[in-house]
Order: C-alpha cells, then sequence, then structure tokens
C-alpha cells in the first residue's frame, strides 16, 4: 500500500523485524511491531524524574515513545503508528534514551529482560 496523506498511513517506513533485530540498540527488546525497553531504579521518584527527561527529549525529537511507570521501574515503548510498526525514527529515539541513561549512569544491569520476567535494580 502506497503511501496516502489522507490517511497519514505509510507501511513502507515500517522495517522488518530483521531489520528492527540488527539496529536495536543495547537494552531493548523488538517484537509485535514495538520497540521496548525496562530500567529498574532505586526509587520510585528516580524512576519518575527519568521519564520526565525521556518526555522532554521526546519533545526534542518530535518522536514519543509509550512510558509507564511501575514504581522503581520504568518501561518504555516505541512504536510508529502511521507506519504500522517501527521505524528508524524509533531506533533512533531509543539511542537516544541509552545516551540519557548513560549520561545518568544508569547501569546496564538495570535493564530487565522481559524474556526471562525479572526486574534488576
Amino acid at each position: 500500500m502506497a503511501y496516502d496523506p489522507r490517511m497519514a498511513f505509510d507501511p513502507e517506513r515500517k522495517m522488518t523485524d530483521g531489520d528492527v533485530q540488527d539496529l536495536k540498540p543495547d537494552g531493548w527488546w523488538g517484537g509485535e511491531g514495538t520497540l521496548f525497553r525496562d530500567v529498574a531504579f532505586d526509587s520510585y521518584q528516580e524512576g519518575v524524574d527519568f521519564a520526565v527527561q525521556v518526555a522532554a527529549l521526546a519533545e526534542a525529537q518530535g518522536h514519543h515513545p509509550d512510558i509507564t511507570i511501575h514504581y522503581r521501574r520504568v518501561k518504555l515503548s516505541y512504536f510508529t503508528h502511521d507506519a504500522g510498526g517501527v521505524t528508524m525514527a524509533d531506533i533512533e529515539g531509543a539511542r537516544a534514551v541509552n545516551e540519557l541513561i548513560a549520561a545518568l549512569g544508569q547501569a546496564d544491569q538495570n535493564s530487565a529482560d522481559p524474556s526471562k520476567g525479572a526486574t534488576a535494580g
């Protein structure tokens, strides 16, 4: 299906699952057309502060992840709605979040592997 500006839907920007797996940054998981990451914190407030910083980053980029706060864990999920899946904008957003995490000194072990059902922190 070609891009139709009336529908604002452009499926040709959507990446294949293989491309997502190849390009996703460390700590991120791809599945069912989304790119997601869980980050654990020592306190609820640290998680909220992180979510606010991610929101400011997203505003600057003009591309916004879903952000869910679960006590001391923040889940981020990127998905480009008008493409119907993950696009390079999502990959770039995930990379920028990883830079934010590094700047905050959050260790990589604070990422939870959702396939193992555990959250570190």
